[in-house]
């Protein structure tokens, strides 16, 4: 069947168009805004936490501005044992 075509089809193509973005996946993740949502950060590029005081390799941290507790995996750590 194909495209429509004539001259009176630029609305129809238009938003078909438009509607079939929303079936490719970086589109959809990048335009609904669910992935700012679940990033703890909440799309800031630094925040403030409070330290978990156990003694291990992963540093858990409590985020003051959400309560989400995470755990930094690209961190150089030098602990006093």
């Amino acid at each position: 069947i194909g495209k429509c075509r004539g001259l009176g089809t630029a609305r129809k193509l238009r938003s078909h168009r438009r509607d079939q973005k929303w079936h490719d996946k970086q589109y959809k993740k990048t335009h609904l805004g669910t992935a700012l949502k679940a990033y703890p950060f909440g799309g800031a590029s630094h925040a403030k936490g409070i330290p978990n005081s156990a003694i291990r390799k992963c540093i858990r941290v409590q985020l003051i501005k959400n309560g989400k507790k995470i755990t930094p995996r690209k961190v150089v750590i030098c602990l006093n044992l």
